[in-house]
């Protein structure tokens, strides 16, 4: 699941935190219902795209799930996130990854609250399995939303890479500024020559001399 690159800002801020990691990911098979339309932003959970993919192979199916549990809950949110995890285990999901953002504020009301505690899950589950979950989440009342999709591991794996290798090359070229790792990564960037740049390059041009016609 892309949970958080599917929908658009519902945590203020947290879109940005998470950008620069998963506009390497994209967010593929949306499974909502009812309570399922999570207005997340944009991240992933759950470690490397490798990992996933081994679980992947292994077990058949793995999800991310994204709940927002009440806000009233921050202070036991342990009681309401083990009630979540025994849903997900007795359905034959095993989860691989916990992901707690806490108390964010939405960006906008859900049931009339502001805000709401971000948990997101990454779990190996049957397919069968997504649907019970589903059923058992629409009805609990700890959680005012929730979202289960499938991760783009491609997608996400390729993202992986290109910031393993960045980071490579900034740790060896450390004197490198971001400005000239962009243009390795883009191209140069084209600007626009002003005024004062021709008024450089060129030698001013000399007045034209009007002629004036002599009647005398």
């Amino acid at each position: 699941m892309n949970t958080r690159a599917t929908q658009t800002g519902a945590v203020q801020g947290a879109g940005e935190e998470r950008n620069e990691d998963v506009r390497n990911g994209t967010t593929n098979e949306p499974r909502s219902r009812q309570r399922g339309n999570v207005p997340v932003s944009t991240g992933g959970v759950g470690g490397s795209a490798v990992q996933q993919a081994s679980a992947v192979r292994s077990s058949g199916q793995i999800y991310e799930i994204a709940v927002l549990y009440h806000p009233d809950l921050e202070i036991d949110l342990e009681k309401a996130t083990s009630k979540v995890e025994k849903i997900i285990t007795d359905n034959g999901g095993k989860i691989t990854n916990t992901d707690n953002w806490g108390k964010r504020k939405l960006a906008y009301p859900i049931a009339k609250n502001d805000f709401a505690v971000y948990v997101f899950y990454t779990a190996e589950m049957p397919p069968e399995g997504v649907q019970k979950v589903e059923q058992t989440f629409n009805i609990t009342d700890e959680i005012i939303r929730f979202l289960i999709t499938k991760p783009d591991l491609k997608a996400k794996s390729k993202a992986e890479a290109l910031a393993k290798e960045k980071a490579a090359r900034v740790a060896a070229n450390p004197d490198v500024s971001d400005e000239d790792e962009e243009d390795r990564e883009s191209g140069p960037r084209l600007y626009r020559r002003g005024r004062s740049d021709r008024d450089e390059d060129e030698e001013p041009k000399k007045p034209r001399r009007s002629r004036i016609k002599d009647n005398s």
